[in-house]
C-alpha cells in the first residue's frame, strides 16, 4: 500500500478515521501493518502490500 494512500482512507462501516500501524514497509509501499478504527474497535489488515477493508461480520 503506498503511503500516500493513507489520507484517502477511512473505515468503510462508520467513514471514521483509521490510524495506521506499519510492521513492515520498504522505500515504496507499506508491506504489511494494519489500519484501525478506534470509534468501531475494527483493524483491518495490511498484507502484501493491499489493505483488506472488506467489512467484518460483528
Amino acid at each position: 500500500m503506498k503511503r500516500e494512500l493513507y489520507d484517502i482512507l477511512c473505515c468503510p462501516v462508520c467513514k471514521g478515521d483509521l490510524e495506521l500501524k506499519v510492521t513492515e514497509e520498504n522505500d515504496i509501499e507499506i508491506i504489511t501493518g494494519s489500519l484501525i478504527c478506534h470509534a468501531c474497535s475494527v483493524t483491518y489488515p495490511i498484507e502484501d502490500g493491499i489493505p483488506n477493508l472488506l467489512p467484518q461480520n460483528i
